[in-house]
């Protein structure tokens, strides 16, 4: 080989599991610039041709809403040492911007979302994998106080969305694909002792 591979470190768990605060203690403790950090979220199929009756009855939390091939496509190409373009995705529209943002190569490619392991393709390509992994009242008042704040939801659209789709797909495949974590983390980024040795391993493997 005439590069060193890049290590890749999955973080999956329900929506509002705290994946994105445990990616964020990683990325402050092992260091920004040693990690390139793709997040599944980014990777939405653009529904602007859809109709808004028909983007209304839209699955967000099923496998086949995400371009998960061309998230595949990136890992691969930043385990190549090649920089990747990822689309910018607008949630307060349900579409996917003209926009892209530059992730370069690192020693680490860490990749995030609540589906990555009932993937199987993506699974393999995970060197690591970690499940977050929080009681089910946490993360509905999480996930509802980020659509309200962060994506312009209004309430009865919030709830209405977690009964119809985000409990059943959770445990139709976000629950069972926690059978393939390597690393299972309680209580997601407050659980300082596990964020300790996740950090105190990947450190050690990047070493």
């Amino acid at each position: 080989m005439s590069h060193k591979i890049p290590l890749v470190i999955g973080i999956a768990g329900g929506s509002g599991s705290g994946k994105t605060t445990v990616a964020q203690e990683i990325l402050n403790r092992v260091g920004a610039d040693k990690i390139a950090y793709l997040q599944h979220d980014s990777y939405y199929k653009d529904l602007t041709g859809l109709p808004p009756t028909l983007r209304m009855n839209v699955n967000f939390d099923h496998p086949h809403s995400l371009e998960t091939e061309l998230l595949i496509k990136h890992v691969e190409a930043l385990r190549d040492l090649q920089p990747v373009e990822v689309p910018i995705y607008d949630f307060a529209t349900d579409s996917r911007t003209s926009q892209t943002f530059t992730v370069e190569p690192r020693g680490v490619i860490l990749v995030e979302g609540i589906l990555i392991f009932a993937e199987p393709e993506l699974r393999k390509l995970l060197d690591v994998k970690i499940f977050v992994d929080t009681d089910a009242d946490v993360r509905f008042i999480r996930r509802l106080h980020r659509d309200l704040t962060e994506r312009g939801r209004a309430t009865e659209s919030v709830i209405k969305q977690y009964q119809t789709t985000v409990r059943p797909m959770h445990l139709e495949f976000v629950e069972p694909s926690k059978r393939y974590a390597d690393v299972i983390i309680p209580g997601g980024g407050f659980n300082t002792a596990a964020l300790d040795m996740v950090v105190a391993r990947i450190e050690t493997l990047l070493k």
